[in-house]
């Protein structure tokens, strides 16, 4: 295993979207952070042998494997990183838990509470013989957001009122959009409320240091049928096929009102159907003494209000997370010069290799993918019913 050794011999399942972040990732690291470990890209899995080597070609693989399961057999792996849609999640996992890898997997953790539940299990057990494992909530990674968990953990807003949290998309507003995997729940668990609310659930969360008690909302799905794709679709783009057509499994789009264990109420909306947004994660936090809002379409800004500031100058301030103090900022460019989306990843490899040279569990956890999972079930459930929807402590 790694930790009897200076390297970190990483295995990707998968090399579309995610996997093409994480290999940026992955190559990047090491090359701006100083790292405890040797990051190794040893190589990647993918079912076609003529696609995974273009891929392993350009992400910087130095090998690749055509099934999953081979990759997990190979003694000189470490880790195992799981960038594949989410009806694959738990059965990769587990297998790679069980075959002593440490694991990072994309969000959601799982299609299921079942799954994530099965996923924690062997987690937990791996964890005995020192493997660990991530869920990858990148966005916790954003040096702004960073910053926002850091001024509530420090008392600087108080006692929470009040979260706010959207997630706008629009990239199937368009009717005539494929239909893409993304829009099967076999294949994806649910849509716009897994895909995207799950990150806007677990951002609340992180933000306030508090968890979701209760829920209530609806789902809705907009266009019941798309045109299938012309080709293998895998992206969040695609050429659809005119003459055949599908049904869409998932929604379309999200909204749920929550309380939180502290007492805070949350109120949610996740959709892919705001025409003109392409990807923006909003947030507000109101506290006794402060709010800070966020918009990831300008994510290098935090706002914060201090309420103990005097009224006569009080208000939100614009606060450019780009200083050497702000959370991982001081490896990359001078003040003012800003960072972009691909470096959420990045920072998300730092934490994972230092925590794993520590022998530290890394956070946030297949337990923490778990409860995020149990709040989106708790929607679903709340949109059928129409009931208010406990979620388990």
């Amino acid at each position: 295993m790694a930790s009897e050794h200076d390297t970190l011999s990483v295995g990707m399942v998968g090399y579309a979207f995610m996997g093409a972040a994480h290999s940026q990732a992955w190559r990047n690291a090491p090359r701006f952070f100083e790292l405890p470990l040797r990051v190794q890209m040893s190589a990647v899995a993918g079912r076609d042998e003529t696609k995974v080597a273009a891929a392993a070609a350009q992400l910087g693989w130095e090998s690749t494997e055509t099934s999953w399961q081979a990759l997990v057999a190979r003694d000189d792996i470490d880790l195992i990183d799981v960038c594949t849609p989410g009806d694959t999640h738990a059965e990769i996992a587990i297998a790679a838990l069980e075959a002593g890898k440490h694991v990072l997997c994309e969000k959601p953790l799982a299609n299921t509470v079942e799954e994530a539940e099965a996923m924690v299990a062997a987690a937990e057990k791996a964890k005995a013989s020192g493997v660990r494992s991530m869920v990858g909530f990148t966005y916790r990674r954003v040096p702004a957001i960073a910053l926002a968990r850091k001024l509530v953990a420090d008392g600087r807003l108080g006692t929470i009122h009040h979260v706010r949290a959207q997630y706008l998309q629009d990239w199937i507003v368009d009717p005539e959009a494929p239909l893409s995997w993304r829009l099967d729940k076999s294949k994806a668990g649910s849509g716009a409320l897994g895909d995207i609310g799950a990150h806007i659930v677990d951002l609340a969360q992180f933000i306030t240091g508090d968890t979701i008690a209760t829920v209530t909302g609806r789902l809705e799905t907009f266009v019941k049928e798309r045109p299938l794709p012309a080709e293998s679709h895998t992206g969040l783009s695609g050429t659809a096929d005119s003459t055949e057509r599908g049904p869409v499994t998932v929604d379309d789009a999200a909204a749920f009102l929550a309380h939180f264990r502290g007492g805070a109420l949350g109120v949610f909306e996740a959709t892919r159907f705001a025409n003109g947004r392409k990807n923006a994660i909003r947030i507000e936090v109101n506290g006794s003494r402060g709010s800070l809002a966020f918009d990831f379409e300008d994510m290098n800004i935090l706002h914060f209000h201090d309420g103990d500031v005097d009224s006569e100058t009080a208000g939100f301030r614009r606060i450019l997370a780009t200083e050497p103090e702000h959370p991982y900022v001081a490896a990359w460019w001078p003040p003012g010069h800003l960072l972009g989306y691909e470096h959420g990843f990045t920072h998300q490899v730092v934490d994972l290799v230092s925590d794993l040279a520590r022998g530290v569990d890394p956070s946030p956890s297949f337990a923490d993918g778990l409860q995020v999972q149990r709040v989106l079930a708790a929607v679903e459930a709340s949109s059928l019913s129409s009931t208010w929807q406990d979620i388990p402590g």
